[in-house]
């Protein structure tokens, strides 16, 4: 059987190992993509520290952002939006919903589906095996949506189109329309954080307000068009983070938050300085609870995580368009071979990458 060398999860917290995983036979309909780029993000470096739902995964192979060149097909395949594909193609691709369960079919809620596979977070020791970005190869399940990825996309940045920019475009689907004179207030200066300014830039935003850290997220989100930024580091007060904000926003506070930072303060902290009537959407997991003063305040809250097939074909598509408006490449502050994963890793979790990427067939 051929093999793809990959870095491995074998314990939590600890270095990974370079393995050799097995590349399985393509069932009707599968592919197999060379991976050009694999990305990490917060959640990658939160799973590696541990989480008891994955004990169950070990080994696995990290990396949930990918972006891969086809080199086998088992039977033909269309795209997204019903493109003949093809051996050479480079893609990315969502994750695989079962199609049949009651979120899938009749909430038409598919992120919520029970039964579906999560890259990035799959038993490595048996067959698919290769369902991690960070390996030579990765294997492309059949009736997962399959987006192919425009000419004028650097497979890095599509790679990261692959998770943070498809939940920000689902984010703004259920936010919905943004108006000119509207303020928002972005809670996290990560890759999430950076592409929700992005995009609440490109929606119309009369002013978009980034609060974070470390300094050199916030130097990427002023180059992105940031109109103000506060750095957490230097203002660790949150009694005067909202004196601030509100002196930012003529006294109300933000019309919209989107809250893109972890931790237990994020929520409540931003439920607490957006204006009544405001909109908050909380963007993938944090912590904390929603204070009971948020009822009275007459805020609409969304909850929004992962995304389907659409929403990664807005984003590669948003990056293609965009991408004179955006320096978005600035959003890739460090490459690593395949070996240096744990690196990688440890780099995203000590906050010393914005969004680093793994090159696993570039030569160390």
């Amino acid at each position: 059987m051929a093999e793809s060398l990959a870095a491995v999860i074998t314990a939590f917290g600890q270095p990974l190992e370079i393995r050799k995983v097995p590349i399985p036979d393509l069932e009707p309909g599968a592919m197999l993509v060379q991976v050009d780029a694999a990305t990490l993000c917060g959640t990658d470096a939160h799973f590696w520290h541990g989480m008891p739902f994955l004990a169950s995964k070990i080994p696995y192979i990290p990396g949930h952002e990918t972006c891969g060149t086809i080199v086998e097909m088992n039977g033909p395949r269309n795209s997204l939006v019903g493109e003949p594909l093809k051996v050479g193609d480079r893609i990315i691709a969502a994750y695989p919903y079962c199609g049949s369960c009651y979120y899938c079919t009749v909430a038409r809620q598919a992120v919520l589906c029970e039964s579906g596979w999560r890259y990035g977070r799959e038993r490595c020791d048996q067959p698919p095996y290769l369902l991690g970005g960070c390996a030579q190869h990765h294997y492309i399940p059949p009736g997962c949506d399959v987006v192919q990825v425009p000419d004028e996309v650097p497979s890095p940045l599509a790679a990261s189109a692959a998770c943070a920019l498809r939940t920000i475009m689902h984010a703004f689907e259920r936010l919905g329309h943004v108006s000119g004179h509207e303020s928002v207030v972005v809670q996290g200066a990560g890759p999430v954080g950076l592409y929700a300014l992005a995009v609440a830039r490109d929606r119309g935003a009369r002013k978009v307000i980034v609060i974070g850290a470390p300094a050199p997220r916030l130097e990427v989100a002023r180059e992105w068009g940031a109109d103000i930024t506060l750095n957490l580091d230097d203002e660790p007060d949150p009694a005067k983070r909202k004196e601030w904000i509100l002196e930012q926003t003529s006294g109300r506070g933000p019309d919209i938050v989107l809250q893109c930072a972890s931790g237990d303060t994020a929520v409540p902290e931003g439920i607490d300085f957006i204006r009544p009537g405001g909109r908050f959407v909380s963007v993938g997991s944090a912590g904390g609870v929603i204070p009971a003063a948020a009822l009275f305040k007459f805020i609409t809250i969304y909850g929004v995580f992962m995304a389907e097939g659409r929403h990664f074909y807005e984003a590669v598509n948003f990056l293609a368009s965009r991408r004179k408006q955006f320096p978005f490449e600035r959003l890739i502050s460090g490459s690593y071979p395949l070996e240096k994963t744990y690196e990688a890793l440890v780099a995203m979790a000590e906050y010393r990458e914005v969004k680093p990427v793994i090159l696993p067939n570039k030569a160390a």
